[in-house]
């Protein structure tokens, strides 16, 4: 039997890729391509590699050249700014052009403060006074007072509120963070002597027996005195909100002082600020307050504010935040230089000057602060509302010659603000918050009280 032949078509071998590279290549010039490319990948990888030793040693040099003439690299971290923005935007500063202090004195009482600080390079004071050590220098061995006048006059990495104030700074807390009350009530009285405008105290502590404008502390007396001359008074409301006391710190607790309190960028409460008693009581003996004197007049930022760091805080870091009233007072005093410098007449020398000029402003802020949702009148915890640069302005008027005197209010010039519905949308505007948001809770302790005037502690203070 004949068999058949299979019908298949034989096919030339196929060269196996995975084996070209031991067989040799069937084309030269393919051999060539490879070797041009293989050259110019190992050039590429020498170049960038010379660029990134070059931009580190540019770094290491540059980073020596700053160490070497005392110059400071960077900045505070977006995180701060943006606590900051958010701030200025919940008390109206950001609607705020033209004004920077200018030709308003103020004097702050605190722990002294650190001039060799990147943020007070343009700052040259013009009066120092040290109770605790007599020196001739100014310095900071607390931290405190710097923090506290960065919120005021800061310039380049943090903004102050009123960065072209005439400064004074009596130094009256030691490295403690304690003073006496014979040593803050002379550098009060410094502070009237030397002609300040404001006096911003961002401490307190237990008062005297008071009656009737009649009081037993020394503190309390100096300030009282310092306000009838025409001096503006504005001091912390205290940080025992969380076991409190039933009544705001002293020399807060004296009747024409502005005494403030602390809120949240939310426009809320912080949880640490201290209440007001404004019904009175047998003992120790206090009359009822009544409007525009009942405490807290106001609120202010008091929780994870940006400050600047005394001394870059030992590990090289120049800004942080800090919870407290102590900041809130820092803030509304330079949001009252503002006010008085777009009315010099309200200033102690000015035309209109004295203690009536600041029964008039208390008044205008009781009338013109954020109050909160709902709120219609004083609040023992939220005031008076949450202080409001632009609103203040407003109500005063643009042109600081608009009122001549203060006893009849309706021929003063000044027209009141009432827009509650745009208040309240601004207010309570939703803000992203930062990713450490959490911290100020974290951190928030109740302020340690002794019976020797001490500044507000900060609810343990907090780097960024």
């Amino acid at each position: 039997m004949e068999e058949e032949a299979v019908d298949e078509t034989i096919s030339p071998p196929v060269p196996d890729p995975f084996l070209s590279s031991n067989s040799g290549p069937e084309h030269p010039e393919e051999s060539d391509d490879e070797s041009y490319f293989g050259d110019a990948f190992t050039w590429m990888i020498g170049i960038v590699s010379g660029l990134v030793s070059l931009f580190a040693i540019s770094v290491l040099l540059l980073w020596l050249w700053a160490g070497a003439n005392d110059i400071i690299l960077g900045g505070p971290p977006p995180t701060l700014t943006g606590w900051q923005e958010s701030y200025r935007d919940l008390t109206g500063f950001d609607e705020v052009t033209g004004l920077d202090g200018s030709g308003v004195r103020v004097c702050i009482v605190d722990s002294g403060i650190e001039m060799s600080h990147p943020d007070f390079q343009h700052l040259t004071l013009v009066g120092w006074l040290d109770v605790i050590d007599g020196r001739d220098a100014p310095y900071d061995d607390e931290g405190h007072g710097t923090a506290m006048a960065g919120i005021i006059v800061a310039q380049d990495g943090l903004t102050g509120n009123a960065p072209g104030v005439e400064l004074l700074v009596a130094k009256a807390i030691d490295d403690l963070g304690s003073g006496s009350d014979e040593g803050i009530a002379a550098a009060v009285d410094w502070c009237a002597e030397q002609q300040a405008d404001i006096i911003s105290l961002s401490l307190g502590g237990e008062g005297g027996i008071s009656f009737a404008g009649i009081t037993t502390d020394q503190l309390e007396q100096s300030v009282q005195d310092a306000i009838d001359q025409g001096v503006f008074v504005v001091a912390a409301a205290g940080n025992d909100g969380e076991d409190d006391d039933g009544d705001v710190s002293s020399p807060g607790s004296v009747e024409d002082v502005i005494c403030v309190g602390g809120a949240t960028r939310l426009g809320n409460v912080w949880r640490g600020s201290s209440e007001g008693d404004n019904n009175g009581r047998l003992w120790p003996p206090m009359l009822p307050r009544s409007d525009p004197d009942k405490k807290p007049e106001v609120l202010a930022p008091g929780a994870e504010v940006p400050v600047l760091m005394a001394g870059g805080s030992g590990d090289g870091s120049w800004w942080g935040w800090a919870s407290g009233t102590s900041a809130a007072t820092a803030w509304v005093s330079g949001g009252l230089a503002l006010i008085l410098e777009a009315h010099p007449e309200l200033q102690r020398e000015g035309a209109s000057g004295g203690p009536n000029a600041i029964s008039m402003v208390k008044q205008e802020i009781s009338q013109n602060s954020q109050m909160d949702d709902g709120q219609s009148e004083h609040d023992d915890h939220y005031g008076y509302g949450i202080f409001r640069i632009d609103l203040m302005l407003d109500a005063l008027g643009n042109e600081s010659d608009s009122a001549s005197g203060f006893e009849d209010e309706s021929d003063s010039g000044f027209e009141m603000v009432e827009d509650v519905a745009y208040q309240a949308e601004r207010r309570k505007t939703p803000r992203v918050p930062p990713v450490n948001s959490t911290k100020a809770a974290e951190c928030s302790e109740s302020t340690l009280r002794t019976n020797s005037i001490q500044r507000l502690n900060e609810a343990t203070t907090c780097w960024a």
